[in-house]
């Protein structure tokens, strides 16, 4: 599915949509280039799960835990990582395979360690039809994101 974006508040407000609906497990694939919304869509995820912390890109710790919504989200930037082995070594699996949400920007870089079930979101600017829009694309991989199908902005 695809959806034009014209504004920061409709990145977020998608992403709101897209947290109110997650479900225990969930794993989100960000992937843009620079300055396109992964983060801001990581908000609105944070959003509609109800999370009270300030959400911040993990640039330098390659991942921010919050436990403060009805799931725990696990926001993942792993722009800067060089070596599969130092996502290992933060407990990459027990964060993917338990019982919170995972948000993976930039997951193009790891996509050797990505499960077989997920959902790709992909954010491109569109600066021939205006600075501020962009182009949202969201597939998803397994079943258990169905619920997906209802997504709307």
């Amino acid at each position: 599915m695809e959806f034009i974006i014209d504004s920061v508040d409709n990145t977020i407000e998608l992403g709101r949509k897209i947290g109110s609906m997650c479900k225990p497990g969930d794993i989100f694939c960000l992937t843009g280039d620079l300055g396109t919304g992964k983060t801001h869509i990581t908000k609105g995820i944070a959003e509609g799960l109800n999370v009270q912390e300030y959400i911040t890109s993990p640039t330098f710790n390659i991942v921010n835990e919050y436990h403060s919504g009805r799931l725990s989200l696990f926001h993942f930037d792993v722009y800067r990582v060089s070596d599969p082995d130092e996502i290992y070594e933060i407990g990459f699996d027990e964060y993917i395979f338990g019982n919170g949400v995972s948000v993976i920007e930039w997951a193009n870089y790891i996509e050797e360690l990505i499960p077989d079930q997920f959902v790709h979101i992909k954010l491109s600017k569109l600066p021939e039809k205006g600075e501020n829009l962009r182009k949202v694309t969201i597939k998803y991989f397994g079943n258990r994101y169905d619920y997906l199908k209802e997504l709307s902005i």
